[in-house]
Parts: C-alpha cells; sequence; structure tokens
C-alpha cells in the first residue's frame, strides 16, 4: 500500500513528460528552440558526472543548510519567547507583520550593497527568507498548547521554566518541524535566486548563467531541474523525519 502513492505520482509524471515532448517536437511554431524532455533528462544524466555542476551543487547545498541552520537559531527561540510572553508578541506583531510580506528576492540587491563578503550575502537572505515560516509555525504552536496541561503542572508546584520545558516545548515541537520543513524550500529557492542575480564563482545558478551565455537551454533546464530534485528529496527526507518523531502527534490529529 504504501508504493501505490509513489507508483500513481511516478505515472503522473511520465504522462506528463511524454505530452511535453510531443507538444515540443510537432506543435511548436518553427524557429521557437525549446529542447523537449528526453534531451533534458540525457543532460542532466550527464551532469552527475560534470565537476564544475557537482561543484556548484556543493556550493549552493552549503549556503542553503548554513541560512537554514541560522534561521531556525534565530527563529524558533524567537518564536517560544514571543508565544510565552503576550505582551511582547503584541508589541512586535506591527513589525513582524510588516517585513513578512516583503519578498525575499527583492531585498538581494540590497544585500549585495551592504555585504560585500559573497557567502554571507547570500547566507543572509536565506536566513530572512527562511525565518518567517519557522517563526510564525512556533508561534502557532505555543498558542496550541493545551492550557488544562500547563494548568495541572502549575498545580503540582512546577514553574514556568518547567512548564515552558516539560509541557509547551513538546507540544509545539511537531509545529516548529513543520516550519523548518517549509522553510526548506524557501531556503533552496533564495539559495539559487540568490546566484542567479549576484554571481559568484560556484552555484546551481552560477552555472544556469553560464548555460544560458552559450544559448545551452537544454543545461538550463538539466541544472534547474536537478535543484527542484534538491528540494525535493529534502522536503522527504524532513517529512519522514517529523512522522518518525511525532508519530503520537499524528496518532492525535
Amino acid at each position: 500500500m504504501t508504493g501505490t502513492p509513489v507508483i500513481r505520482g511516478a505515472a503522473g509524471v511520465a504522462v506528463f513528460l511524454a505530452a511535453v515532448e510531443l507538444a515540443v517536437r510537432f506543435t511548436l511554431a518553427e524557429g521557437v528552440v525549446f529542447p523537449p524532455p528526453s534531451v533534458v533528462l540525457r543532460e542532466a544524466a550527464f551532469l552527475v558526472a560534470d565537476p564544475d555542476f557537482l561543484a556548484g551543487v556543493a556550493a549552493t547545498l552549503l549556503n542553503w543548510a548554513l541560512g537554514l541552520l541560522v534561521a531556525v537559531a534565530v527563529a524558533v527561540p524567537a518564536g517560544v519567547a514571543l508565544g510565552t510572553l503576550p505582551a511582547a508578541e503584541r508589541a512586535a506583531r506591527p513589525l513582524l507583520e510588516f517585513m513578512r510580506p516583503i519578498p525575499s528576492v527583492a531585498i538581494i540587491p540590497l544585500a549585495i550593497l551592504l555585504i560585500p563578503v559573497d557567502t554571507a550575502m547570500k547566507a543572509a537572505v536565506i536566513v530572512y527568507a527562511s525565518v518567517w515560516p519557522v517563526l510564525i509555525n512556533t508561534l502557532y504552536g505555543m498558542r496550541e498548547v493545551d492550557p488544562l496541561a500547563k494548568d495541572s503542572l502549575r498545580s503540582f508546584g512546577f514553574g514556568r521554566l518547567a512548564v515552558l520545558w516539560r509541557v509547551s516545548l513538546p507540544s509545539a515541537a511537531p509545529f516548529m518541524a513543520t516550519g523548518v520543513r517549509i522553510a526548506a524550500g524557501v531556503a533552496l529557492i533564495l539559495a539559487v535566486s540568490a546566484e542567479l542575480l549576484a554571481g559568484g564563482s560556484a552555484g546551481i545558478g552560477v552555472y544556469v548563467i553560464k548555460a544560458g551565455s552559450g544559448n545551452r537551454t537544454d543545461l538550463m533546464l538539466a541544472a534547474t531541474l536537478w535543484a527542484g530534485a534538491a528540494g525535493l528529496l529534502a522536503n522527504t527526507l524532513l517529512q519522514a523525519a517529523e512522522r518518525r518523531l511525532f508519530r503520537w502527534h499524528e496518532a492525535g490529529t
């Protein structure tokens, strides 16, 4: 039964690729250059042995991991603090609601001007984009803590820190994990976007720029395909970790 969704998903992807293949080969107007999926998949397979591309993947994943880790280290404590202190949350809410809708891609040119170090600039942009899903989900998780459970622990003489450690954090942990999983996808998008706009010595986005300068649309799409595969893999692994660590939460919901 567990393999059925995978089989259905693979079948859906195969049908979609076949439809695009036929559309590209037989319906595009003359003079329109767009590689069919078969060519893109072939080039994507060749990229596995391309040292320049592999170096770019490593650089992108390094920036992605660095930015995501910093975002989690900042957003989780901030979300816990704001969720525990209603007065602080009310004071910070206007600023959060002002900054959160700002498109993260829009701050890349500003970051380029303000942060001269390439890796630090890209990591800063990733942090800004990734903080919000973790922060908002942490806040939401802290609000969803059962007040009866907290009151019960207080009635036995436990202090605020003990209630936070024994009740609030375990209850909010699944929401935090969901925020991290969402932020992981956002972080990868910003990692590649920053490379596309700021350039650099290596990265998936840098490889796409170089392929585009050589009019290699097939290589551009092949590199983009691997970026999507990296995002899918990260989401799948984090989702599996959520299910394994928080089985009690899934059973309760």
